[in-house]
């Protein structure tokens, strides 16, 4: 009985059917007893009608505290079989607004921006070693510019993502701007000032859960996703051995240099050596060799069974990458990071519905999500090109198969690359950067 009335949906008729059942009960209970004991008068009469109002009041009682725990157990299953269907379900989808809340320079060349959600909605975690997507309004740009970088923070909490970024000046040789997105945001982006980010990205990530010995070699701001690995494995994974291996110029462009020292003295598994190649003599006692980091350093201080993590400019990447190899690192253990073209990422696979060789001399192009069929020819350009030549605003940043944000679905269709994509997209997605046409009809989710 109690079974059946637990399983009525509605809480007031839940109540009501309890009520009743309690009032039958006390009044058949009352009956009984006015027949034992045989008042006289109106007292019985009294005594069945009291009893009677009585033993409702309690059922109704009952009813609405056992409805109150029935409905809270199935909102607690409810929300419980909701996160197993879906987990990714608080993560934002599109562009969201972010407010820097603390602007903190730590070299010479790299400042820091801690950044909230605008909504003070809830800030979903990220695996170490991804990127956050930024979109910024810059006054004389005909349309937003687009960047990606690291995430150079990781914390259990979790209350703010930290982008850690370098003013990249006028290259050397070449009449061209230095980085408009970096020195915008050294320059104009304050405390309090709003940007809009994507949510986290990038497959150059560390699985902290791994036994493997980690080693992670950067130089300049490559040490920006490096920390977030190092931080993520000293918080869940205290027990993995980690070595973390960094070269600067000298101690003013050092960044985070005293971060990752504290890090490694709280747990006894880090292990930190900094090489400077041009130290000042205010840096002594702050690095522990002279020269550049390379694989006859890595050789003294770890051996072969390890994974291997490798984030800096494309010279120092190259060199590390044919050094491991040389000394005989399968290409399996070692992973790499870089937004500027060097060379074919380690262990990548070849997307599935693509192809290194030549287009098509004409194909019919569906942007699905913008309504439009358009007809690209030969010498259009990468399909990046051709959309943004009609009027489609794309995301993108490196234009060079790296970074993953000009990512999107592939419904039908076929493309091929015009050089292998260093980021590997996910199944199913194609990078539009740098593909074009195969098929004479390509529809793609954009």
């Amino acid at each position: 009985m109690l079974k059946n009335i637990s399983e009525i949906k509605n809480p007031v008729a839940r109540s009501v059917t309890t009520a009743g059942v309690a009032f039958s009960a006390v009044t058949i209970i009352s009956s009984l007893v006015i027949g034992v004991v045989n008042p006289k008068g109106q007292s019985a009469h009294k005594f069945g009608v009291y009893a009677s109002l009585i033993g409702t009041g309690c059922g109704i009682l009952v009813g609405l505290v056992a409805c109150s725990k029935i409905t809270e157990a199935e909102s607690l299953q409810n929300s419980s079989e909701g996160q197993e269907s879906n987990p990714g379900s608080h993560i934002w989808q599109d562009w969201r607004k972010f407010v820097v809340v603390r602007k903190v320079r730590e070299s010479k060349e790299i400042i820091s921006f801690y950044l909230k959600p605008e909504d003070n909605g809830d800030l979903p975690n990220f695996q170490p070693g991804q990127f956050l997507t930024i979109k910024l309004d810059i006054p004389g740009e005909a349309k937003p510019v687009i960047r990606t970088y690291s995430l150079s923070d990781y914390s259990d909490s979790n209350e703010y993502y930290r982008l850690s970024i370098k003013r990249e000046p006028m290259p050397k040789g070449l009449d061209v701007m230095p980085g408009i997105a970096s020195n915008f945001m050294h320059d104009r982006v304050q405390e309090g000032s709003v940007i809009l980010a994507k949510p986290p990205s990038g497959k150059f990530v560390l699985d902290v859960h791994h036994s493997l010995p980690a080693v992670l070699i950067s130089n300049g701001v490559g040490i920006t996703p490096m920390l977030s690995m190092a931080k993520a494995c000293s918080h869940l994974n205290p027990n993995r051995p980690l070595w973390f291996l960094h070269g600067a110029r000298d101690g003013r462009f050092h960044a985070f240099r005293d971060e990752v020292t504290a890090i490694a003295q709280q747990n006894p598994n880090i292990h930190v050596h900094f090489r400077y190649s041009r130290p000042l003599p205010e840096d002594a006692g702050h690095y522990h060799s002279v020269g550049y980091i390379d694989v006859a350093l890595i050789k003294e201080l770890v051996g072969q069974e390890a994974e291997f993590f490798l984030c800096g400019s494309p010279p120092f990447m190259q060199s590390i990458r044919e050094g491991l190899q040389e000394w005989g690192i399968p290409e399996g253990q070692v992973f790499f990071e870089s937004f500027s073209k060097g060379g074919k990422a380690a262990s990548e696979s070849q997307p599935p519905a693509t192809a290194i060789g030549e287009e098509t001399k004409e194909a019919e192009i569906v942007f699905a999500k913008s309504n439009k069929t358009l007809t690209w020819r030969e010498g259009d350009g990468t399909i990046l090109e051709f959309a943004e030549a009609n009027n489609l605003n794309p995301a993108y940043s490196c234009r060079m198969g790296i970074c993953l944000t000009c990512m999107c679905g592939l419904k039908a269709g076929e493309v091929v690359y015009e050089e292998p994509p260093t980021g590997t997209p996910d199944e199913g997605s194609v990078l539009i950067c740098i593909s074009k046409p195969k098929a004479p009809k390509v529809i793609l989710d954009l």
